[in-house]
């Protein structure tokens, strides 16, 4: 991608919600390399799949040629953005909120390049904060902030009329986050700053004080939020978020939740959050139409995305992990990957002691195991065809487990037919 098409990449993708001046920007992308940035609140230590639009749109910039600077709140999180908020958010300690800011800012590495002269920067606003006393910034910053403009805007207005109310803590916010616009400008020479729909009245905000302070013209742009097409908020499952770090959310999660994306929502998300060309995501979306049950545009979203935050090797373990619960021979796995794999599949405990010398009959396994009610069963079930252990047909009736059948250091997974599981997990006995 070049600087020269940017804003029309931007478009088809539907990356545009609002801009300040959309053909005076597009005439300064076009005029020579430009810093933007985008503000994230360290919140936690990981960033999670809803900070991706905006990690994303930095990562496009940067491939048009500009330098992108990924802002990491060290002052801001100190009080917390009011916006798209229904209460305020309890404020984290000085230690939680710096391991947080280094957190995320290792992960922004993943995602940009920050090497070079016209590299990415990473920076933290609780340097330039740090030292402004309470009447200096009154003073510089809030003599040039209208109170009747703030009150107009969204986020404050909207938390005015709720019950939760708004303290003048978080009331603050917007000052602190517009004077970072003025810092950038000042200091890197930034005149871009982009962020989700809900950021417009902080941006736009910043955009004033930088005419005012500065005297220049400063520019904003936003993303819709990632929402799926019923409007609830995508990044989120029945056990939380689904995050960056591979601690928090594997790689086998990460994918699973992107090639489980519903038909409505799938297309969207390959323009929002890839890099895929505009000729692959037509294709892609022609065959998510005619032939819905291939679940190509899953496919390839999890596929892409799981790449991008896990690399080879996490796509690589996930794509296994997929392929284990769908039938796929298990070795070489660990307990961990298996859990993960078969969190919802019921397993029970053994002597790992039954194991050792002569082994254990695997029809009293079986029954162990609970897929089988009686040894007659077991036998009728090995004899069909239609006992599995660790995926492979079980073919002799008089097999005898040993440690050589375990599928990970503790775990066996047995499976009769096609979809029922069961796990036996072997501990040391006493």
């Amino acid at each position: 991608m070049t600087k020269t098409n940017l804003i029309e990449d931007l478009r088809w993708r539907g990356l545009i919600h609002q801009t300040t001046d959309e053909a005076e920007l597009g005439k300064l992308l076009q005029s020579g390399p430009q810093t933007i940035y985008i503000g994230f609140d360290p919140t936690a230590s990981s960033l999670h799949v809803g900070h991706l639009m905006q990690v994303m749109m930095l990562r496009r910039f940067q491939r048009a040629g500009h330098r992108p600077i990924a802002l990491v709140g060290g002052a801001t999180g100190m009080i917390g953005d009011p916006s798209g908020k229904s209460e305020e958010r309890n404020l984290l300690s000085p230690q939680q909120l710096q391991s947080n800011v280094n957190g995320v800012g290792q992960q922004m590495k993943q995602f940009l390049d920050f090497d070079g002269s016209g590299g990415a920067k990473l920076l933290n606003n609780f340097d330039w904060m740090q030292g402004y006393s309470y009447l200096e910034f009154l003073r510089d910053v809030g003599k040039n902030f209208p109170v009747g403009a703030m009150m107009g805007k969204e986020s404050v207005r909207s938390r005015l009329d709720s019950e939760a109310g708004l303290s003048y803590t978080e009331f603050s916010y917007m000052l602190l986050q517009a004077y970072d616009f003025v810092y950038l400008c000042r200091e890197h020479e930034c005149r871009i700053q982009a962020g989700g729909s809900d950021q417009w009245g902080n941006i736009t905000a910043g955009i004033d004080l930088g005419r005012r302070m500065l005297g220049k013209q400063l520019f904003g742009l936003t993303a819709p939020l990632l929402t799926t097409s019923d409007g609830r908020k995508m990044g989120k499952t029945e056990k939380g978020a689904i995050w960056l770090d591979p601690d928090r959310t594997s790689p086998y999660e990460f994918y699973q939740y992107w090639i489980n994306v519903d038909d409505a929502d799938v297309m969207r998300c390959i323009a929002y959050l890839t890099e895929i060309e505009r000729e692959e995501y037509d294709s892609l979306a022609e065959q998510t139409t005619s032939d819905p049950g291939r679940r190509a545009g899953q496919k390839r979203l999890a596929q892409w995305m799981t790449e991008l935050v896990h690399g080879t090797d996490g796509i690589a373990s996930a794509e296994r992990a997929t392929r284990i619960l769908f039938g796929g021979e298990i070795e070489k796995a660990t307990d961990a990957q298996l859990g993960q794999i078969f969190a919802d599949v019921p397993s029970n405990e053994a002597d790992r002691n039954l194991l050792t010398q002569d082994g254990w009959w695997i029809v009293e396994a079986l029954q162990t195991s609970g897929l089988v009610s009686s040894s007659s069963e077991a036998r009728r079930a090995i004899k069909e065809g239609s006992a599995y252990l660790n995926n492979r047909r079980l073919s002799d009736m008089n097999h005898r487990l040993t440690e050589k059948d375990l599928a990970s250091e503790t775990v066996m997974v047995l499976r009769r037919g096609k979809k029922k599981y069961a796990l036996l997990r072997f501990s040391s006995g006493s």
